[in-house]
């Protein structure tokens, strides 16, 4: 079994790392923007968080609509025909005058770009045998990272130049020429329609959806998604009245945090492929559930402690983030990889928003801006990543079977 990647491979890693690096830019972009945005259009807290989510509900929609047809076509030029609809949505974020067009604009952008991370992964389990796609995984998924380290404080800089529809036009202009070099680059892929799949493309949902082997990947991918989003959105609020750090030291919390998840990033993969997909996911499970208690109860720490805390959890997240995108991978059949993948992205889009919204109802601000409940919320997500791993484990069994059922398939032709 070939370890080393070819030239065209590690072409094909860098393409797809950077498209992601784009299409999470342009979600995360939003929120650092919001106080230009809020004032500029005239709107309230409340129609910014619509704006805000209404990327993260139209992605989910889009995938659940679109995984019918994700089987149907030659990935690349799904991949280019999603990745066209989510530069034009950018560049209609860029251009909105006012609060209605940004909200359109958002729903646009989360239609087309909601969908291109399915169709990045199931590319890599198209071009990349099981065995190396920790490490693929593991190169492709630091584009979170280095859209946190390098791509917001760009982004927030440009704004305050030339005001806050620019970063928008930055991204789209960025994304244009990475999609012209997948257009004349990137060989067609497709090598799943050589497979017999349903014509129809409800059929084809329905099949994906209901097929017995399938769900315990969409359920863990469901739980992933759960106890990693509920933590995020009072991240920030939790650091400052809570652990007692001063506003202005967060950037410097985030782009330290940012670097050593790039660093381990492609370590992380690395070592899914030589220890295992599934022993990585638990080790990381493991170490991330003790972070995490331990990270919730904490009172007012130094900054340097704090920085180092952040860096474990984030790497522990990234971990199970890596292996566990890897070993699923394995689960749908070559001519349902694409619905699979679309089904998977919708769910952790949707799930992810629940989570948050429930984090909400856990956590309770004081007048002060100290939050309360915020351990019972490390309780929870400690609770689903052990869930998560249970269910995993169905997934890792279910994904050994397919191999060995595979080897004896390859030896009764010789």
């Amino acid at each position: 079994m070939k370890t080393q990647f070819t030239k065209y491979q590690i072409f094909v890693i860098s393409l797809l790392a950077f498209i992601q690096f784009t299409v999470v830019l342009d979600f995360m972009i939003l929120s650092p923007l919001g106080v230009q945005v809020l004032e500029e259009l005239n709107i309230s807290t409340k129609q910014f968080g619509l704006v805000v989510s209404a990327y993260a509900f139209s992605a989910g929609a889009s995938g659940i609509l679109s995984a019918g047809f994700a089987d149907r076509f030659d990935r690349k030029k799904l991949l280019l025909f999603f990745y066209t609809g989510f530069v034009l949505g950018t560049v209609l974020c860029g251009i909105a005058p006012t609060y209605v067009a940004l909200l359109a604009a958002r729903i646009i952008t989360g239609i087309f770009g909601g969908v291109i991370a399915s169709i990045s992964f199931a590319i890599i389990a198209d071009l990349f045998p099981l065995e190396m796609r920790g490490r693929v995984m593991g190169f492709v998924m630091t584009a979170f990272a280095a859209s946190q380290v390098f791509g917001l404080p760009l982004g927030v800089y440009i704004s305050n130049l030339w005001g806050w529809q620019a970063p928008f036009l930055m991204i789209a202009s960025v994304s244009a020429s990475v999609g012209l070099i997948a257009f004349f680059y990137l060989k067609p892929i497709t090598s799943h329609l050589e497979g017999k799949a349903e014509k129809r493309a409800l059929q084809h949902l329905l099949h994906t959806v209901t097929n017995p082997g399938y769900l315990p990947g969409f359920l863990a991918t469901t739980l992933l998604a759960t106890g990693g989003f509920m933590l995020m959105p009072f991240g920030s609020a939790f650091t400052v009245h809570n652990m007692g750090i001063p506003l202005e030291k967060l950037p410097l919390i985030y782009m330290v945090t940012g670097i050593a998840s790039i660093i381990a990033g492609p370590v992380i993969g690395r070592l899914s492929d030589t220890v295992g997909k599934y022993g990585m996911f638990v080790i990381a499970s493991m170490a991330a559930t003790c972070i995490i208690l331990y990270y919730t109860s904490l009172g007012v720490s130094p900054v340097w402690f704090v920085i180092i805390i952040n860096c474990l959890l984030f790497i522990s997240i990234t971990g199970r983030m890596i292996s566990a995108n890897a070993l699923t991978s394995a689960v749908p059949d070559l001519k349902d990889r694409g619905a699979y993948m679309a089904v998977s992205s919708s769910l952790q889009q949707l799930s992810g928003g629940v989570a948050a919204t429930a984090a909400g109802f856990i956590v309770v601000q004081t007048p002060s801006g100290y939050l309360e409940g915020y351990q019972n919320l490390g309780y929870v997500v400690a609770f689903a990543i052990l869930l998560t791993v249970i269910m995993m484990n169905r997934v890792n069994l279910l994904v050994n079977k397919k191999k060995a059922a595979k080897s004896v398939e390859v030896q009764l032709e010789f």
